[in-house]
């Protein structure tokens, strides 16, 4: 193959990982170049954006992910880029102002320090020999060994490693070949202890993914870990992957669930990604997410709405008066409309909702949790 027809398959196959994936705002959607490659947008540390050319190195593996279309024993199209090979077509999508950064992953080609030479050699081309400065993400390649994952941060702008699951029971039914404690905890705990503050690479950020529904665990399972990665490994995003029907092993637990109800993970997912905003964003602590008698997230309403149910002597909030943390409590208020209210209200009274441009549902939705007072 030419490079161009590799990277076409390189790029489709890159849309299994989601650990630097577009998030839910319209300026956030990823797209499709003509060339096949996916450009993603993603948030900048400082609030800017940028589009990143995201792809594998090479979509040959050695491993035996029961979730995973590339996994060893399924036969598909393989192929890999030469590190230069991709280095040389990063800068040209550069040049021609394309793109601005990259994000570069792999499956594993032999072992995992061999991978990670070959990953961290197209970042090293490009930080040394083409002299780019800008956003460079990089895969941590499981089981990698110390040396490869710190060669990594020293080059990368953001690095992730993907969890894959909550705990090493629920880990085991993924895999035979990969040790969850050696080959992903160990070295989360490495990228956390050497991006952590104060530390030498504390400029890197580190994110992870889950892939929703490919084993048997709760979503009270996965939150749990989520505060952990937050709270005590300082990771900077958790992402969610829903599982694809046809996409694994058909002895896996989420084959057998999406065969009787297809958009569970696609609502598992979303829910998922709702509670990580509220922590992220709201100050939802641990004790704030409810589930259900199974441990799941309620499927027919979202979690702040079923944290307002469990709490009515916390309203109605005062419009006019409430703090911005209680504003944030609101069932339909977001962060942009509790900012709305804060400046509206430093100026004159605000008398109604449709004040602030609140329609529609969510209209309902807001008046049954507030008053003017």
């Amino acid at each position: 193959m030419d490079t161009i027809e590799k990277l076409k398959i390189l790029s489709a196959d890159s849309q299994y990982d989601l650990a630097c994936a577009c998030g839910t705002g319209k300026d956030e959607h990823r797209r499709r170049g003509l060339d096949g490659k996916w450009l993603y947008p993603v948030t900048l540390p400082d609030g800017g954006y940028t589009v990143l050319l995201k792809t594998l190195l090479s979509n040959a593996c050695s491993r035996d992910c029961k979730y995973c279309p590339l996994r060893s024993d399924k036969d598909t199209r393989r192929c890999t880029l030469k590190p230069e090979e991709a280095a040389s077509i990063f800068m040209d999508y550069l040049k021609r102002r394309k793109v601005s950064g990259l994000f570069l992953s792999s499956g594993v080609i032999g072992t995992p320090d061999y991978t990670m030479e070959k990953i961290n050699s197209v970042a090293r081309f490009l930080r040394y020999k083409y002299h780019f400065r800008g956003y460079i993400h990089l895969k941590v390649i499981p089981g990698a060994s110390d040396a490869a994952i710190e060669d990594s941060i020293s080059l990368a702008s953001a690095v992730s490693l993907n969890i894959e699951a909550p705990g090493e029971k629920r880990f085991n039914l993924l895999s035979d070949k990969k040790d969850y404690k050696q080959d992903i905890i160990r070295p989360m705990k490495l990228l956390s202890k050497l991006t952590s503050k104060g530390a030498r690479f504390s400029r890197v950020k580190c994110t992870t993914q889950f892939i929703v529904g490919a084993s048997d665990e709760t979503d009270s399972e996965i939150v749990k870990y989520i505060f952990g990665l937050y709270n005590r490994l300082n990771f900077n995003r958790v992402y969610f992957s829903a599982y694809q029907k046809g996409s694994g092993d058909p002895g896996i637990p989420g084959e057998t669930r999406t065969m009787s109800n297809p958009d569970q993970s696609f609502m598992r997912e979303h829910r998922l990604y709702q509670v990580d905003y509220l922590i992220r964003r709201y100050g939802f602590t641990e004790k704030d997410i409810y589930f259900d008698h199974e441990g799941q997230l309620m499927q027919d309403r979202d979690p702040k709405e079923v944290w307002a149910e469990r709490h009515p002597e916390y309203y109605p909030v005062r419009i006019n008066s409430s703090a911005r943390e209680a504003l944030l409590r609101v069932p339909g208020i977001g962060l942009d409309t509790a900012g709305r209210i804060l400046k509206m209200r430093s100026d004159r009274r605000i008398r109604c909702l449709e004040d602030l441009g609140i329609r529609g549902k969510r209209l309902e939705k807001v008046k049954g949790y507030v008053i003017f007072e």
